[in-house]
């Protein structure tokens, strides 16, 4: 609370003091006063200018999008950051690059990243509703879109080539990158590197607790106590282990425009490498194999836990991302139709996991690309996701109304081998068709979008069957049965339809009003549907369901927007009903107990099931616009609030909690300022098993100044402060909340060049 009064203190002394910047750009951007977007989408919730993601800090893309209203991030360490849209996360939030689906494997676990490339681009887009049918199937929580112009649909008019160089504190890292663009011989030419390394993340004094320092204790030095004492336990880290992360991103496309409209090809490459800090029972910083805890008994235990030096065991995971792309409009000289936009996108993605043994002494300063993993403890898994989508857009807009057509179809196979496989591969096709109509009506502005999806997901599940072994063979095994794999296999055919309607209109001058209403349906997942094992991440032995119904969210959004002579306000309340919602269900002790002779590896058992759930909530913002000192000044307020129930009253886990967000904001020529406090209320309205997490205040601060050289180039140097209170934090929609806090202060500098 004495920090949450000290910023408050700094915010009040600022706009007197040094508030300097042309922010109020960005500022009316989150405040969700949209400019025109660049692509299709039609009434964004929020629209991230570009130039915002390029002068910050270099962060994942749930926490770049973290301080627009009713947004967040579910985080697995600073390389993970899962966006959240008002309560809802995973597949129903759907992540895109050019209206295209990012087809990584994110979605097959908590630790995965989502596989995107925030370097150069020109803006980020969180929408819901009519328009946003017309991307992806299934998108309940939203899509978020990210835009670049990697394949130019316009004429690039001059050359221009930027540099960058980053550093931050938190993680001794650093960061390269370079774009360049071009108009040779009548092709746009787009290229984008950037090159990323961050070490081990310092966390806040007392972010460890100390009851994971006595589990600790008890399973590793029942007997090695002393030895132990030169060991850093988890209240004494400063510095979260295995936190690190680096990536190396590469982009190239050409372009052929003219007035018959655009044709372009796109190539992408991203490689990544990251440590994963937390990875289930038995494997937080190095703990035990669980496979030996659990089925060896206590006293194999313990003589194994005394010989060896389980910090040296480090758990990390390595990306490698390929994608080409194909991508054009032709435009039409016809009363009917204007034109058609039409794409080709084949994805290769690859994610290993693996477990090694370091062998030398761990330390802060290791930064990801050095691969010291000598000795591997156990073998790689890999995950894959192979996937070819195609389909066009038909554009029937003219003088009076806007009307698109879209048609989309999608091959996917996703396999999982290794260590551990917890799902069979699979193989998913999807078929649809969306119409999307916009018309300006006397009374209000009509929109409205409708979706017919065709998918099927084939799979498998293993089960186990015993084999007797003959009385000779059981006399020098330690086992007395074989096992061996039957496989069930099921092909399932879903057909989804939903629509999304929106009424707009004008009150005066300065108030309007929005309206929105959807029924939006989304098929079950391939993991949902046929998973069947250890899913070590999340400490559970998860089984799928293949006989899971689609789920149908009924969605209803009223905002209220006002704007008058520099004051500016938005209000909207939400409310979502989702039929036959899916989620997985803990077994209960008892439950445990009596699955004792199958114990699923020691592991609980967790099934996918559904249950009709609600969401409901709002998101208010307000704020001043006034002239000073030559520049503009910005203060404003923001709260969101979602709370998820079962039809039975019983909570959804994980539902984010409320928070207030107070901004300021200056701009003057060519320096830029913005503050941001993110007050987090504590989150107690908590499922079942699930542990209450304490509230915190976030403050963070950029300082932008642009210097013009020769007339024509120019350097902006970006100072940012991000966490400046070294607060502890945790985000209650992490799966690993408790064992990995989010990052403390960290301070950064970035450069860039244009020429």
């Amino acid at each position: 609370m004495k920090k949450f009064h000290i910023a408050l203190l700094v915010i009040s002394a600022l706009p007197i003091n040094y508030v300097t910047a042309d922010e109020i750009e960005e500022v009316l951007v989150k405040s969700s006063f949209i400019h025109q977007t660049l692509s299709e989408i039609e009434n964004p919730l929020h629209v991230v200018d570009g130039e915002t993601i390029s002068s910050g800090s270099t962060q994942n893309l749930g926490d770049s999008i973290d301080g627009l209203l009713g947004v967040s991030s579910t985080d697995f360490g600073s390389a993970v950051g899962q966006p959240v849209v008002r309560g809802m996360s995973g597949n129903r939030v759907k992540i895109l690059n050019n209206g295209m689906l990012i087809r990584d494997v994110s979605g097959l676990g908590a630790d995965h990243i989502n596989e995107i490339d925030l370097n150069n681009i020109q803006q980020i887009e969180v929408a819901r509703g009519p328009s946003s049918l017309l991307f992806s199937n299934g998108s309940i929580g939203g899509i978020i879109n990210i835009v670049d112009n990697t394949i130019a649909r316009t004429d690039i008019e001059k050359p221009q080539l930027e540099l960058g160089v980053e550093s931050q504190s938190v993680n001794d890292g650093h960061s390269y990158d370079a774009s360049y663009q071009n108009n040779v011989g009548g092709l746009n030419l787009s290229l984008a590197f950037k090159d990323t390394n961050f070490g081990d993340y310092d966390i806040p004094d007392g972010a460890m607790h100390h009851d994971e320092e006595e589990h600790h204790d008890e399973e590793e030095h029942h007997e090695e106590g002393e030895e132990h004492e030169d060991e850093h336990h988890d209240e004494e880290l400063t510095f979260l282990p295995n936190s690190d992360f680096a990536s190396t991103s590469k982009r190239v496309g050409l372009s052929k425009t003219g007035d018959w409209g655009y044709f372009g090809l796109s190539a992408q490459s991203i490689e990544s490498l990251y440590g994963i800090p937390f990875h289930g029972e038995g494997h937080g910083h190095g703990d035990e194999h669980h496979e030996e805890e659990e089925h060896e008994g206590e006293e194999h235990a313990e003589e194994d836990h005394e010989g060896e030096e389980h910090e040296g065991e480090r758990i990390f995971a390595t990306t490698e991302s390929k994608t080409f792309n194909l991508e054009g409009s032709y435009k039409f000289d016809s009363s009917l139709l204007n034109k058609v936009d039409y794409y080709f996108r084949d994805s290769d993605y690859s994610f290993i996991e693996q477990h090694a043994e370091e062998d030398h002494e761990e330390g802060h300063e290791e930064e990801g690309h050095e691969e010291e993993h000598d000795h591997h403890t156990e073998g790689p898994t890999l995950f894959k996701n192979d996937a070819v989508e195609y389909g066009a857009i038909f554009d029937f807009t003219n003088d009076k109304f806007s009307q698109k057509l879209v048609l989309n179809f999608v091959d996917e196979d996703v396999s999982i081998t290794g260590h551990e496989a917890f799902m069979n591969p699979t193989n998913s096709k999807e078929q649809s068709i969306g119409y999307y109509f916009s018309n300006e009506l006397d009374l209000f502005h009509l929109d409205f979008g409708i979706r017919q999806d065709f998918i099927s997901r084939a799979g498998s599940i293993s089960h186990e069957e015993h084999e007797e072994h003959e009385e000779g063979e059981e006399e020098h095994g330690e086992h007395e049965e074989e096992h061996e794999d039957e496989l069930e296999a099921f092909d399932r055919d879903i057909s989804n339809t939903s629509f999304a309607l929106n009424l707009g209109r004008e009150i005066n001058d300065s108030l309007d009003v929005n309206l929105s209403l959807a029924r939006v349906q989304r098929a079950p997942s391939a993991v949902e549907l046929y998973m069947n094992g250890p899913h070590l991440v999340t400490q559970r032995f998860e089984v799928g369901d293949p006989e899971l119904e689609a789920e149908t969210s009924n969605n209803i959004d009223l905002t209220f927007n006002y704007q008058n002579d520099g004051l500016f306000a938005i209000a909207t309340i939400f409310k979502n009903d989702v039929d036959n919602y899916i989620y997985l269900r803990d077994e209960t002790e008892e439950e445990h107990e009596e699955h004792e002779e199958h114990d699923h590896e020691g592991l609980i058992l967790a099934e996918y099931m559904q249950a009709d759930a609600s969401f409901t909530g709002y998101e208010i913002e307000f704020g001043q616009s006034f002239d000073l000192n030559g520049g503009n000044l910005t203060l404003s307020f923001g709260r969101d609030d979602v709370s998820g129930e079962f039809s039975d009253g019983s909570n959804i886990p994980r539902i984010v909690p409320a928070r207030n967000i107070y901004t300021v904001a200056y701009s003057c020529n060519d320096l830029e300022m913005e503050l941001q406090l993110k007050d987090v209320d504590d989150q107690t309205d908590i499922a079942e098993g699930e542990e209450a997490t304490e509230g915190y205040s976030m403050l963070d601060l950029k300082l932008v100044k642009s210097f013009n050289i020769n007339g024509t180039d120019s350097l902006s140097v970006s100072l940012f402060a991000n966490n400046l209170l070294d607060e502890v934090a945790r985000n209650h929609s992490s799966f690993v909340k408790e064992e990995v806090p989010l990052p403390g202060r960290n301070l950064g500098v970035k450069f860039r060049l244009k020429f």
